[in-house]
This record gives C-alpha cells, structure tokens and sequence, in this order.
C-alpha cells in the first residue's frame, strides 16, 4: 500500500472517524473514499486538497514527501 493511502487512513483512525463520517465531510461516496484508501483509485487533486485542509496536514504529508504534518 502507498504511504498517501495509509496516512488517510491513519488520520482517518487516529481522528475516530468513519469512511461514512469523512466522506460526507468531503461530498463523496463511502465506496469512493473506501477506493482511495485501499489504492484501487488514485485520489483526485481537489479531494486531496479537501483532505489535508479537514486534518490541518500539508499535502506533502500525505504523499509521502515530507513527514512533517
């Protein structure tokens, strides 16, 4: 699994929230953001951006570039 998938998820986790709850938070399907974790989907700019806004993380973070949040 890429980093960028596991960090998500482990944001996702550490914030103990839901697929449902954050993919309502970002107005997209369960199933979609269930794809961009597990790495079956690449996850699209805009969603990406969205993401790091909601957890106040870089983008950088997320893919894996930097380990500074």
């Amino acid at each position: 699994m890429s980093i960028k998938y596991q960090r998500i998820k482990n944001l996702r986790e550490d914030h103990d929230l839901t697929q449902d709850a954050i993919s309502k938070k970002l107005n997209i399907s369960q199933r979609a953001y269930s794809h961009f974790e597990t790495g079956t989907r690449g996850i699209p700019t805009e969603i990406l951006i969205k993401i790091a806004d909601f957890y106040g993380v870089s983008i950088d973070y997320l893919v894996g570039r930097s380990d500074k949040k």
